[in-house]
C-alpha cells in the first residue's frame, strides 16, 4: 500500500483479542510438516488489495522463513527508502519471477539467496499460501519453509537496511492483530499491522506482510 506514507498514524478500529490464538502445538517443525502435507479446508481472509492504475500484474514469491530456534521465529527484513516499491516496510525476502524460474518456490529461494544470503541448503520448503495480489499490481505467492540455523545472513545493503526475526507464536496470536481503516478515493479500505517491539527497536509490520501472516494464521488454525 505505497499510497500510504504513515500507516502507523492511521486508527485502529479493532483489536482480534476475541480469537483465539494458533496452539502452541501447532506450532512445531513436525506439526507444520504434517499440516501441509495434509492441509485442512480453509479460506483466506485477505485475497488482494486495490491495484494502482497503470501497472501490469506480474508474478513474485516472497519466502516465509521459519527459523528451528528454541521457539519458532519468522526472519523479516526492513526494505531500504529509496526504492521504488514498499520502500522502508518490513517484508519477507523475496521479488518478482524470472523466465528461468521451475516454480515460485524456485522463485522464493532465489530471491531469499540474492537478497538477504540465505543459502538454500538451510532451507525446507512446506508449501505455499494461495496468491495475494498486492496494490503494486504483484501477484505474490507466499512460500512457507523451514530454516535450520547456523546460516549467515549477507544483506543485499541495495534492498535491505535491516534483517530480524519475531516469535511465530506473537504473531499467531491475534490479539496482537490490529485493524486500521482509512479513507481513498471515496471508499473505506482496511489493512492490517502487527507492531513488534525488541529492546528498543520497534518494528511496525502492516500491509501486504501483516495480510499473508493473517492468512497463514487461518491456515494454522483451521
Amino acid at each position: 500500500m505505497s499510497l500510504i506514507l504513515h500507516p502507523e498514524e492511521l486508527p485502529v478500529v479493532g483489536i482480534d483479542a476475541h480469537l483465539p490464538p494458533v496452539a502452541s502445538d501447532r506450532l512445531h517443525p513436525d506439526a507444520l510438516r504434517q499440516r501441509f502435507r495434509s492441509p485442512p479446508a480453509w479460506e483466506p481472509e485477505v485475497r488482494a488489495e486495490r491495484r494502482m492504475a497503470g501497472r501490469e500484474p506480474a508474478h513474485a514469491s516472497v519466502l516465509v522463513p521459519l527459523v528451528m530456534r528454541d521457539e519458532l521465529t519468522v526472519l523479516l527484513t526492513r526494505r531500504t527508502e529509496h526504492l521504488r516499491d514498499h520502500a522502508g516496510q518490513i517484508s519477507f525476502p523475496g521479488g518478482r519471477a524470472e523466465p528461468h524460474d521451475p516454480d515460485p518456490a524456485a522463485t522464493a529461494l532465489r530471491e531469499a539467496e540474492e537478497e538477504i544470503g540465505l543459502p538454500r541448503e538451510h532451507v525446507e520448503v512446506l508449501g505455499t499460501l494461495p496468491i495475494y495480489r498486492t496494490v503494486t499490481a504483484f501477484m505474490v505467492t507466499p512460500v512457507v519453509a523451514l530454516v535450520r540455523p547456523g546460516f549467515q545472513l549477507q544483506p543485499d545493503p541495495f534492498e535491505v537496511a535491516e534483517a530480524f526475526e519475531v516469535p511465530l507464536q506473537f504473531l499467531m496470536q491475534p490479539a496482537n492483530h490490529r485493524r486500521h481503516a482509512f479513507e481513498f478515493g471515496g471508499e473505506r479500505r482496511e489493512f492490517f499491522s502487527m507492531p513488534w517491539e525488541s529492546g528498543a527497536q520497534r518494528y511496525f509490520i502492516w500491509g501486504a506482510t501483516a495480510g499473508m501472516l493473517r492468512n497463514l494464521y487461518r491456515f494454522l488454525s483451521a
